[in-house]
């Protein structure tokens, strides 16, 4: 569990807690069921709060024994792995673990739902009580090992959950059908685990190794911190580094491109006649235009003419300048716009400029086409001075009426306010569509200064939402 989770949650009073040896019996009692109880309160106590209830322990002890299972299931320092290793049997028991469908096998034998519900215990707590403080390369492998236990019980491949990209987290597809509501939940949820413990380790340690390496899943967090450190990172360090930034840039385009795919490009050119090929062909048209050529007698129809659909589309030349705020504050706004700016500089006969800046402006036009090379020019961090970064697009503007300008800020400027809102309306009215947008994220999440929302808004140019899914569509608009 997250550590925000523990300031509103505690186990249970340790007087609470049912204890097979003490409790009261009646004739209706399920012993079993006693039993099973008690697993499951030490697994909430040991969740929600570190501290070792001895009575729970001891009673959990007694349970574990009785079925005839291994002690090591209560340790939390053992993993997964190294109890199936010394006990092979259980890995079988382990798969599909927590699948729908086992209670109804086992409800005939209530020993094998207590046997069930310490074994799920032993793979929740491993990787949801996370613990805090600084993680060694060794305890992240153990974790990652533990997470894959925990998606092979869910009925997942090892990764499968942890896999999932923003806006609808993995899917689950060797599930159960009846995880489906689950497994969108649960996987971002295990990405954070594994964002955190990465935030909480020497990254350079792991990078270092290229087996642990491997194993990371490539996420927003993730890719921050690599970049942040990466003049700091060399040889096989860096070069592990450069991987995982290209496997999140590669799978955020892909999605990114589809959905500028699903825009109309442009509308039709009527004044280019259709091209006279198959595909092309107006069946229906064609049809009706030569309905005065059926033949009664005959039951045909007689085609003296072919119509043809016009495809082309008008392609006027477009500029699209995206200045992007890389301060601190803007980090995911920072890679998916890089990204983003790529997708669009391969659409035909539209002309992308890519500017970012803090308190300095970096003109990342020439590597545009390529996310990754830009993003390891860019410097993450420090304060912002827009006035800077206008200066610099300002001279990219030679046709307003054919430009747009996408501004990314939380527009929380380092100095005054108003030179950067004087040069923004300065642009606007020379005709340049003007977008300022509040943040790019796949949340939506956006964080804008007042001050500058208010008077986008009287200008006539409201602050667009930060679902990067808007700005696509936008974009699409104008060059269209």
């Amino acid at each position: 569990m997250t550590e925000h989770t523990t300031e509103h949650m505690t186990g249970p009073p340790e007087s609470s807690a049912p204890d097979p040896a003490t409790s009261p019996r009646t004739p209706e009692a399920d012993p079993h069921e006693n039993r099973r109880q008690v697993l499951y309160w030490r697994l909430l106590a040991r969740l929600f709060d570190p501290e070792e209830q001895p009575a729970l322990e001891s009673a959990s002890l007694a349970v574990v024994e009785d079925l005839g299972l291994p002690s090591a299931l209560l340790d939390p320092q053992a993993s997964v792995d190294s109890v199936v290793q010394r006990h092979p049997e259980l890995a079988d028991e382990f798969d599909g673990l927590m699948t729908p469908g086992q209670d109804d096998e086992d409800v005939r034998d209530r020993a094998a739902e207590v046997r069930r519900a310490a074994l799920v215990s032993k793979v929740l707590l491993n990787v949801f009580a996370s613990g805090s403080g600084t993680v060694t390369a060794g305890q992240l492998s153990r974790w990652q090992s533990d997470a894959g236990w925990l998606e092979r019980a869910l009925g997942c491949t090892p990764g499968e959950l942890r896999g999932g990209r923003s806006g609808g987290g993995a899917s689950g597809r060797g599930a159960h059908p009846d995880l489906a509501r689950l497994i969108p939940a649960i996987g971002p949820e295990l990405g954070a685990l594994e964002a955190d413990l990465v935030r909480r380790m020497q990254l350079r340690e792991v990078l270092a190794d290229p087996a642990l390496a491997a194993q990371l899943t490539p996420s927003m967090s993730l890719i921050e911190q690599l970049l942040r450190d990466k003049n700091n990172l060399s040889g096989i360090a860096l070069a592990n580094a450069k991987t995982l930034i290209r496997r999140f840039v590669d799978e955020v385009a892909e999605v990114l491109r589809t959905q500028v795919a699903k825009s109309t490009v442009g509308a039709v050119d009527r004044s280019v006649p259709p091209k006279r090929v198959f595909r092309n062909l107006d069946l229906d048209r064609t049809i009706w235009k030569n309905l005065t050529n059926w033949s009664p007698e005959e039951e045909r129809l007689y085609v003296d003419r072919l119509y043809y659909r016009h495809t082309a589309r008008k392609t006027t030349p477009q500029r699209l300048i995206v200045v992007v705020d890389q301060s601190g504050s803007m980090v995911d706004s920072m890679v998916n716009c890089t990204i983003l700016a790529s997708v669009f500089a391969g659409l035909p006969k539209v002309d992308v400029h890519l500017i970012a800046y803090d308190t300095q402006a970096l003109d990342l036009t020439p590597w545009v086409h390529d996310p990754f090379e830009t993003l390891l020019r860019t410097k993450l961090g420090g304060g912002n001075d827009g006035p800077v970064a206008m200066a610099m697009a300002r001279p990219k503007i030679t046709d307003p009426q054919d430009t747009v300008m996408v501004w990314i800020s939380d527009f929380y400027e380092f100095s005054r306010s108003q030179p950067l809102f004087e040069g923004i309306e300065a642009v606007h009215r020379s005709g340049v569509k003007f977008i300022p947008v509040g943040s790019v994220t796949s949340s939506g999440r956006q964080e804008v200064n007042p001050w500058f929302r208010e008077r986008f808004k009287a200008l006539g140019t409201p602050v667009l939402s930060g679902h990067i899914s808007k700005l696509v569509h936008e974009l699409k608009t104008f060059l269209a």
